[in-house]
């Protein structure tokens, strides 16, 4: 295991690396374009037995990690923002067709207005697109589920592709300490890839038919079911990750200082950090406060939201993304488990960093305040951060 100092893209490339990819359809787009170029770099350097192909789009480049995993070897690609939504067809065409693609998507605000900056609605516009979503919270855990993705995605009981999402320049451009594993580690933890869902002249088969009204239910069906046992496959693939590299991962979501914590916020990504340390600073002055880390958007964490929050009298869900007319993509998740199992906390939306606007320490300290301020009832729908609040009771 070697350490090294990189950027998120760069962590991300790395971890690509170790899974042995057989195939890596490149397309570039700000700020995922620093991935493929590394992978570029490691197959021109002899580092990575790959076939690096630089295709004509976004859409081409999906369509042709598509080809690669119907011919039986593993694929990767990356995009971000308008390049994922480019890709829409072919996202449900890889999950409808059970290819195990691992895509990495370097969230981006989408347009217009015109932006290059990070906020998460491109991925979470696409939730419904039936693949495995991840949001990494640092360059390590993006280096690491490189390689977790790859096995989660394949095992037999999954084969659905997977949407590993890092935040663009606030977690792809960073850059920090991070482990890289020996080849042979991974070689142990990731077993070459194998799937009877190819292309065979000895065993011909149908691949990506049509299905009528009679049958097209079974299909979907195995696909929401699939997606269901990813947690078990989670839960099995970090425990190996564990016993071989020593790094411990939490499931579908991380826990700080929910044990006993009476106001929680709700987050995913790399703010979390910042969280967390407004979580530190406010228990110093006597205050139980806690995080709670969404890791994966799907499949859903409903029976790990539900223990996390069971004795909590206030939380707020604070994301990067609002569906326009309703409320935070992220909070319309949350809210509904929390409805469905009977749990009568408090619980308000914030929306903040849309465009890649920070959200500071001191607006983060403020959600605090006012979920404690909010005594059981839940607030306004959404709030804003950065908008006065007297121009959005205006509007509402």
């Amino acid at each position: 295991m070697a350490n090294k100092f990189l950027s998120g893209d760069e962590a991300f490339a790395y971890g690509v690396r170790l899974a042995r990819p057989a195939v890596i359809s490149a397309y570039p787009i700000t700020p995922q374009t620093v991935v493929v170029e590394k992978l570029s770099e490691f197959v021109e350097d002899g580092s990575l037995k790959s076939n690096f192909i630089h295709v004509e789009s976004e859409h081409s480049a999906l369509s042709c990690a598509m080809g690669v995993s119907a011919s039986g070897a593993r694929a990767f690609t990356a995009t971000s923002s308008q390049g994922l939504l480019y890709m829409a067809e072919c996202l449900v065409y890889a999950s409808g067709g059970r290819f195990p693609i691992v895509m990495m998507n370097a969230n981006r605000s989408t347009a217009l207005p015109w932006n290059i900056y990070g906020d998460q609605r491109d991925s979470l516009a696409l939730l419904d697109s039936g693949w495995i979503q991840a949001y990494a919270k640092d360059g390590q855990e993006a280096l690491d589920l490189a390689l977790l993705s790859y096995y989660i995605a394949e095992h037999k009981k999954v084969q659905t592709p997977f949407m590993v999402n890092l935040d663009g320049f606030a977690l792809t451009h960073t850059f920090e300490k991070v482990e890289v594993p020996d080849q042979k580690d991974a070689d142990e933890f990731l077993p070459p890839f194998e799937t009877d869902n190819c292309f065979d002249f000895e065993k011909p088969k149908n691949i990506a038919f049509s299905a009528g009204p009679e049958t097209n239910t079974y299909f979907k069906f195995k696909e929401h079911r699939a997606m269901l046992e990813v947690r078990g496959v989670v839960e099995e693939a970090e425990k190996r990750f564990e016993k071989i590299f020593g790094r411990h991962y939490t499931g579908l979501v991380e826990k700080y200082k929910t044990e006993d914590a009476v106001f929680v916020i709700i987050t995913l990504g790399s703010i979390s950090g910042l969280v967390e340390q407004v979580v530190d600073d406010l228990r110093k002055d006597g205050k139980k406060v806690g995080l709670l880390r969404l890791r994966y958007m799907r499949p859903f964490p409903d029976v790990e939201i539900v223990e996390a929050l069971s004795k909590v009298k206030a939380a707020a869900v604070l994301e990067k993304d609002i569906s326009f007319g309703a409320e935070g993509t992220v909070f319309t998740n949350v809210n509904s488990v929390l409805k469905k199992n009977g749990l009568t906390l408090a619980c308000s939306n914030y929306i903040g960093g849309l465009g890649g606007k920070d959200i500071s320490y001191d607006e983060v300290k403020d959600i605090f305040s006012e979920l404690e301020g909010l005594g059981g009832v839940t607030g306004a729908r959404s709030h804003f951060l950065g908008i006065p609040k007297e121009v959005q009771n205006v509007e509402r």
